[in-house]
């Protein structure tokens, strides 16, 4: 076992909005360091909702977020043999990461043209409650619904 706990990282905020939590999102949508061409998509998107949707597209993106993020997930315990999946609580960090990498995983299949517009598209999809990446979160919590028997086996 190790012997220390590595030290958290902490990421400066966005130079536009001033937020740590824009700065997270865009180095998970950066491809190949190039961070500059992440901000614009990123920039470029928030626009688009705040246009489409005729409120502040921050706000937007922060109201899919969490619509997006999961508050339990199931992990494999191996118990006598058998493999249970056992539904845990699900830390805030996680929480917060899961909805970020679901968020952009699904944006990126979209169908749209450009980037910035897909990613558009599924927060606006995000805000109201609909979209991939909010399936995949009702998908996650009606597998720890359906996995609650198995609750006693927790980590």
């Amino acid at each position: 076992m190790r012997k220390a706990k590595p030290e958290k990282r902490y990421v400066l905020p966005d130079p536009k909005f001033g937020e740590v939590l824009v700065t997270k999102f865009v180095n998970n949508l950066m491809y190949g360091g190039k961070k500059n061409t992440a901000y614009d998509i990123f920039y470029g998107a928030i626009e688009i909702v705040a246009k489409k949707t005729s409120e502040d597209g921050l706000e937007q993106w922060k109201k899919a977020l969490a619509n997006v993020s999961p508050s339990v997930e199931v992990k494999s315990r191996r118990v006598g043999g058998a493999n249970f999946q056992v539904p845990t609580e699900v830390r805030a960090e996680r929480k917060q990461s899961l909805g970020i990498k679901w968020l952009i995983s699904y944006a990126r299949k979209r169908g749209e043209k450009s980037m910035t517009d897909k990613l558009a598209g599924e927060i606006i999809a995000a805000a109201k409650g609909e979209g991939s990446a909010v399936k995949k979160k009702d998908d996650t919590h009606r597998m720890a619904e359906a996995n609650k028997a198995f609750a006693h086996f927790k980590f």
